[in-house]
């Protein structure tokens, strides 16, 4: 005989979840359907997010490059300390050589009080301060425990100032690491959206750089304008001759720049000593503020926080190392938000 039994039904939590599956793929289904793929970048939008990226890189450049310059004064601030109290712990031994001959002396004679011979391994401050030794010694010995005095006190305030000086040095080195690693970064990250870019996109944009290259050697007259000064005429002069050189962050030539590398070596080219930084560089001489009132080879500041320093070449132009993947250029003062001059 045929069984008649009822086919089991699902139970009402299966349902539920079977239920609850087939929705969640639908929506999948239906978000995957209407998202846009996403756009690439196209090649202006490549170059803009470039140039702002060169642009903080060469920010971070100048902190760099402002720690570096701490960093080598520090050493050299150390190094001059060290050398002193160097030279200071000499002149102690001999001052204490010097006392102990005549202790010596006077002590076979049976003329020196003991505690004399005593404080020649102990600390003269504890005798000086007691009227009871003094009156044991002659002027001689008291005049010559003065100088030991003196002396351990200008080595123990050296130490200290060596000390400080050398702590300031290590954070200093981690700032100047720290501002490295920024660089670096901004310039990996350039880096990385220009390899994004297709064979032609790449040619069309050095092509760009190249006419840019190609303007600044071919600049218009620049006019007859005279140097501010006989110096930032030879400074002018020696930035010239370095037109076409790469721009690389923390160089300061001879044979590639960044901005206050090239400036800095330009007017040391002319024998004058300017600070290494952009920030530096505009407190180093008169400020001008009218661009009507430059002169060729007076430093122009530019931005708001002072992050780049080109030359004034007249006639409206700058000489500068403008950023990553550029060269020493000329190019137009109006190009970037001007600050004022600096006239050295």
């Amino acid at each position: 005989m045929a069984s008649h039994r009822r086919p089991k039904q699902p139970s009402r939590a299966r349902v539920t979840v079977l239920t609850t599956a087939a929705a969640a793929a639908v929506a999948i289904s239906a978000q995957a359907a209407n998202a846009a793929p996403s756009a690439k970048p196209s090649k202006d939008e490549v170059k803009s997010k470039v140039d702002e990226l060169y642009e903080q890189a060469e920010q971070a450049t100048e902190k760099y490059n402002g720690a570096k310059e701490k960093q080598e004064k520090l050493q050299k601030e150390i190094s001059t300390i060290q050398d002193n109290v160097a030279r200071g712990q000499q002149e102690l031994n001999k001052l204490r050589d010097g006392l102990g001959s005549m202790a010596a002396g006077q002590y076979r004679t049976g003329g020196i009080d003991p505690s004399l011979q005593l404080f020649l391994s102990s600390d003269p401050d504890d005798y000086l301060d007691k009227a009871s030794t003094l009156d044991q010694l002659s002027g001689q010995q008291v005049e010559a425990l003065k100088k030991i005095q003196d002396k351990q006190r200008e080595l123990a305030q050296e130490r200290s100032e060596a000390s400080s000086k050398l702590k300031d040095l290590a954070a200093t080195r981690t700032e100047l690491g720290n501002k490295k690693k920024e660089v670096q970064g901004k310039l990996a990250e350039a880096q990385r959206l220009l390899n994004s870019l297709t064979a032609a996109e790449k040619a069309a944009l050095a092509a760009e750089q190249e006419r840019a290259s190609r303007a600044s050697a071919d600049r218009v007259q620049l006019g007859n304008s005279a140097p501010a000064s006989g110096r930032a005429g030879a400074a002018f002069s020696a930035a010239q001759s370095k037109i076409g050189s790469p721009y690389v962050y923390g160089a300061t030539g001879p044979s590639s720049f960044d901005c206050s590398g090239l400036t800095s070596w330009a007017y040391a080219q002319a024998g004058v000593g300017i600070p290494r930084t952009s920030q530096a560089q505009a407190n180093a001489g008169t400020r001008i503020y009218s661009q009507s009132q430059l002169q060729v080879g007076d430093l122009v500041i530019f931005y708001g926080d002072l992050h780049h320093v080109g030359l004034y070449a007249g006639n409206g132009q700058v000489l500068h190392a403008p950023r990553t993947g550029t060269v020493v250029r000329y190019e137009s003062i109006n190009n970037m938000p001007f600050q004022f001059g600096v006239r050295i």
